[in-house]
């Protein structure tokens, strides 16, 4: 992928936390939905999702590279800091696997944000 791309995911990702970090109440949209937890590197690098290549995506979360969630649709959705923390911790558990969410979205500048309220494995 190219480096710039992954530039802009990553400052495009600091710009949302540190908005959210200086507005403490999310306005949005309540969603329920199915997906699956991806590493944006890969996912936009090999045009989608890359199975097994866990390891490979745990060091890159590691390393600060986004992860976010792609529902059943093939949507893409930049999960959020809404909670002061780096969200990548909290989705880690879940790299590749299906996945049950409940938040808020925001979608803004051509972009969709969901500040994950739940997470839980989906059959």
């Amino acid at each position: 992928m190219n480096n710039m791309r992954i530039l802009k995911i990553g400052l495009l990702t600091c710009a949302v936390a540190l908005g959210l970090f200086a507005h403490e109440e999310l306005k949005g949209k309540a969603v329920s939905f199915k997906g699956t937890v991806v590493d944006t590197g890969c996912y936009f690098a090999h045009e989608g999702m890359e199975k097994g290549h866990t390891a490979c995506a745990t060091m890159c979360a590691k390393a600060g590279i986004p992860l976010a969630v792609v529902d059943e649709s093939g949507k893409l959705y930049l999960v959020l800091g809404n909670d002061h923390k780096n969200p990548n911790t909290r989705l880690m558990p879940f790299i590749e696997k299906k996945v049950k969410v409940t938040g808020t979205l925001v979608d803004k500048g051509g972009m969709s944000g969901l500040a994950i309220k739940t997470i839980e494995a989906a059959e």
